[in-house]
């Protein structure tokens, strides 16, 4: 390992991580589905080494070294390289139709599920909390009918996952996340009702 000015693996990747942090599991899912070696710096999120801000001036992970040095930041940039950069991995599909259905599930995920499961978390009260519930509840609907959408396309082939039958792009980025769903079970009472 080189430490010029900072930690990496020299002529390899070198990711920048937190387990807790559900973005920086992006990435390692993302390295990892791809078969992609690695080497790892665990970064403290409340202890940040001092050199850190070399390696991303926001002070966030994930980020990515290259083995030509450059860094990459933020989870679905990453993603998006490892993807494009290993095609042989088929995270992503090579048809740009396919490619647009997927970056707009992305997004109603991002905007629909993600903000919902912290909103229900950081609820200041008993009214917020079920206003926040039923949000994060209308966000799984509105996701479980583009999954239905999805999975009758043919590249769906009738899932479980996002392109049938192979774990990809979409339980990369959205996995990390849906297993909040267990604390919200546990510290605020949220179930998602089998019956929907």
């Amino acid at each position: 390992m080189s430490t010029t000015t900072y930690p990496y693996n020299e002529g390899g990747y070198t990711l920048y991580s937190n387990p807790c942090c559900p973005y920086a599991q992006r990435a390692v899912r993302a390295l990892n589905a791809a078969n992609i070696p690695y080497s790892i710096e665990t970064i403290d999120l409340k202890n940040k080494p001092s050199w850190f801000h070399l390696v991303n001036p926001q002070l966030k992970v994930p980020a990515l070294r290259t083995p030509d040095g450059t860094i990459l930041i933020e989870s679905l940039v990453i993603t998006e390289y490892i993807a494009d950069q290993f095609p042989e991995a088929h995270l992503l599909s090579s048809d740009a139709i396919e490619r647009a259905q997927l970056r707009l599930f992305i997004e109603l995920f991002k905007t629909r599920f993600i903000p919902n499961i912290y909103n229900v978390l950081k609820s200041a009260n008993e009214k917020e909390g079920k206003q926040s519930k039923q949000a994060l509840l209308d966000g799984i609907r509105d996701i479980g009918k583009e999954l239905d959408i999805q999975w009758s396309r043919k590249s769906g082939k009738g899932g479980p996952f996002w392109n049938g039958d192979k774990w990809g792009y979409v339980e990369i980025v959205t996995s990390s996340f849906i297993g909040n769903l267990v604390p919200l079970k546990h510290y605020c009472a949220f179930t998602v009702p089998d019956t929907e």
